[in-house]
């Protein structure tokens, strides 16, 4: 792909543009957020908009030596980007790009790996967790988080009748051999535990359930009907299939002397989406669950957990797959629920198009999966919904908060996830999360509280924000 075309596709989980030479720490943190998630290039010279302003050419030689010094002083383990130039359209662009890392988790010395370790969310640099950096650790040893043993479960506390049924059903057996094979069941210093993958499927933690919503119109503003299941991963998307499917229109065909009935999105695109989200949504994250929400123009499945890191849209689109959860999957497989490997999201793109719908929006939106079935409706016009990843909190709260959510602009709606998710912000955890200026940020503040959508706390340095409470 050439230079102009990539900084046409715009800033993104891999490409970061700058218009200058930043602070060395600060494209340490870009290349460490690289290296963790899925590479990616950083582009010197470009500005935020795309515009091209170029290096200059006498001191690039320079500055690309003193990049890797930098990198070498601050980052561990050692991280070695290829840094080179590119002459586009008579301007000298400075390149830098980054490989997938091989010896998870790569951080800065200074901050030691405990507040060192950075991410790539969306098109911006985040600090991991404590739970993330030990997915980055499961991830060097290619583990998955369902395959660990749970050691805080008595195993023999556990009803395994859901899903042994689910195996007899298909004329399967689910017997000790088995469970082991699946590895749903792990041996810990000689004594067996259920796996997380196990305690999962049968949904026995509280973050695994699905909350269903059907919307009037095509915003959260008003409820029609709303549910949240809970209980064995299977019945979860079971239930979660038949509330679509009641809040959809059938549409009827006449083929011969035969009338047939099919739902205006296809079903098996629908089966699909769902599977996808229960199958590689990230379970490690234990304060959020799948969201589904009907509008009169689209269907939408929110799961949590971004794309695998070493895979792009780009890479889902061309078939390319790679499972989060691999319990999970072999279970889900072995029961029929997943044909093949990386075909779902071709399939549901293929029946719907087939149908006469628009192509379906399948998309990374920070560290959540949005996937939207366009229904017949929209298919001349597309209105755009609120960002899918604003449905993270309690729906009827959001819609109180910020009813015009869809106007406001990227960066406020940023503002707005966050504090969904972590309740408060500073102005520091707004410069990191943004990556804008003290003075920009304090607009966009300032914005904010005009409009009554959040409230200021504190004082001087000890400033936060958080959401206005409002009355439900």
């Amino acid at each position: 792909m050439s230079v102009l075309s990539l900084i046409a596709q715009g800033e993104s989980k891999t490409l970061e543009f700058k218009r200058e030479l930043p602070r060395f720490e600060q494209i340490a943190k870009t290349v460490i957020a690289f290296a963790n998630t899925s590479g990616g290039k950083l582009l010197i010279g470009v500005d935020d908009n795309g515009s091209l302003v170029g290096v200059d050419a006498d001191s690039v030689l320079d500055i690309q030596d003193r990049i890797y010094a930098s990198l070498y002083e601050q980052i561990h383990p050692t991280l070695r980007p290829e840094i080179y130039t590119s002459h586009v359209e008579d301007k000298l662009i400075l390149m830098v790009e980054v490989f997938r890392g091989q010896s998870l988790p790569y951080f800065l010395k200074s901050k030691g790996k405990a507040d060192g370790v950075y991410i790539r969310v969306g098109a911006s640099n985040r600090s991991a967790s404590l739970d993330y950096i030990a997915e980055l650790e499961r991830q060097k040893q290619h583990l998955s988080f369902d395959e660990e043993a749970c050691v805080d479960v008595e195993l023999s506390t556990l009803d395994l009748s859901t899903l042994t049924q689910r195996f007899s059903a298909q004329h399967k057996v689910l017997d000790e051999a088995k469970l082991r094979n699946f590895r749903l069941i792990q041996t810990v210093q000689g004594k067996d535990y259920p796996s997380y993958g196990l305690l999962i499927l049968l949904g026995y933690f509280e973050h695994v359930s699905t909350q269903c919503a059907r919307f009037k119109g095509t915003d959260m503003q008003v409820f029609l009907d709303r549910k949240e299941y809970t209980g064995d991963l299977f019945a979860q998307l079971e239930n979660s299939e038949m509330f679509i499917k009641n809040h959809l229109f059938l549409r009827g065909e006449i083929k011969g002397l035969q009338r047939t009935d099919s739902l205006e999105v296809p079903e098996s695109a629908i089966r699909e989406a769902l599977v996808n989200a229960y199958v590689h949504r990230d379970y490690s994250n234990f304060g959020r669950n799948i969201k589904i929400g009907i509008y009169d123009d689209v269907l939408n499945i929110v799961s949590a957990g971004g794309f695998p890191n070493t895979l792009t849209v780009q890479d889902l689109a061309e078939g390319r797959s790679e499972i989060r959860n691999r319990v999970l999957a072999r279970v889900f497989k072995a029961l029929g629920y997943i044909e093949q490997w990386g075909s779902g999201l071709q399939r549901i793109r293929q029946v719907c198009v087939a149908q006469g719908l628009p192509e379906p929006k399948i998309q990374e939106s920070g560290d959540f999966v949005d996937v939207e079935l366009y229904r017949p409706i929209a298919a001349d016009s597309h209105p755009q919904k609120p960002d899918s990843v604003a449905f993270t909190n309690d729906n009827a709260r959001l819609s109180l908060i910020a009813p015009d959510y869809a106007r406001l602009s990227v960066e406020q709606q940023q503002i707005l996830r966050y504090l969904l998710e972590r309740s408060k912000m500073t102005r520091a955890d707004g410069v990191a999360l943004l990556q804008l200026s003290e003075t920009k940020l304090k607009s966009l503040f300032n914005e904010l509280l005009e409009l009554g959508l959040i409230t200021r706390q504190g004082q001087g340095r000890a400033t936060v924000y958080v959401l206005t409470q409002k009355n439900e």
